[in-house]
């Protein structure tokens, strides 16, 4: 069978460029709008917004470095929303947790392009992010807030601030399991991972979408050979 030719070193792409572009505008953005968002919330923490020069300018970039972070998101979410529905198969992830956590998850599940983890997150950070993105407008006084009453804005901070934890610890629980399942920040940072990692992290994403494409290939070469 042609999938047998196949080297486990083969190279395939697992993020093309305009989502990796997405992506690094996003954590960029992402940093810039916590550390000043940090700095606001908590008072030890206002060091930080020397960051940017001074407490003035990091109020003023604070709002607009979250709709960079907003629209970033965005653009990833369009691209990877359909490898991000629950499916039947993600039980089998959920059902052998202990595993996962052991760095077993290969040994108990068949995850497709993201595993039940993973998917779990996509959709807390959407959830996070319009919450963020809609009560931001509502407390931004140099524009909105004049239009809403005080316990509309009171309410609205409340919501902001929750919604910027959850944001916030998502994205550590993210980067910890970037650093952890090695080759996954290669993936986001030239875009290719190996015909090894795919199917000991993804067999499934490798077996329906990537090895039709490579067979493909490999068929389409032997024939002008």
């Amino acid at each position: 069978m042609a999938n047998m030719k196949i080297s486990n070193d083969h190279k395939i792409v697992r993020h093309k460029t305009p989502a990796r572009l997405s992506h690094w505008f996003l954590v960029i953005s992402f940093f810039l709008t916590a550390f000043t968002g940090i700095a606001f919330f908590f008072p030890d923490f206002a060091w930080l917004t020397e960051i940017l020069g001074t407490p003035q300018i990091a109020r003023a970039v604070h709002p607009f470095t979250g709709i960079i972070m907003f629209i970033a998101f965005i653009i990833l979410a369009l691209i990877y929303w359909r490898h991000n529905i629950p499916e039947k198969n993600d039980i089998r992830w959920a059902k052998g947790i202990v595993e996962v956590l052991k760095g077993n998850e290969h040994a108990v599940a068949d995850n497709g392009k993201y595993n039940l983890g993973q998917k779990m997150l996509f959709w807390t950070l959407i959830l996070a992010m319009f919450t963020l993105i809609i009560t931001g407008v509502i407390m931004w006084r140099q524009y909105f807030s004049h239009n809403f009453p005080i316990p509309v804005i009171r309410i609205a901070i409340l919501l902001h601030s929750t919604a910027a934890f959850l944001l916030f610890t998502g994205i550590m629980v993210h980067i910890y399991m970037a650093f952890w399942v090695k080759g996954s920040i290669r993936g986001m940072v030239e875009g290719w991972v190996t015909v090894r990692w795919a199917k000991k992290h993804h067999p499934k994403w490798y077996r329906e979408e990537v090895l039709p494409k490579l067979e493909k290939e490999l068929a389409d070469k032997n024939q002008h050979k």
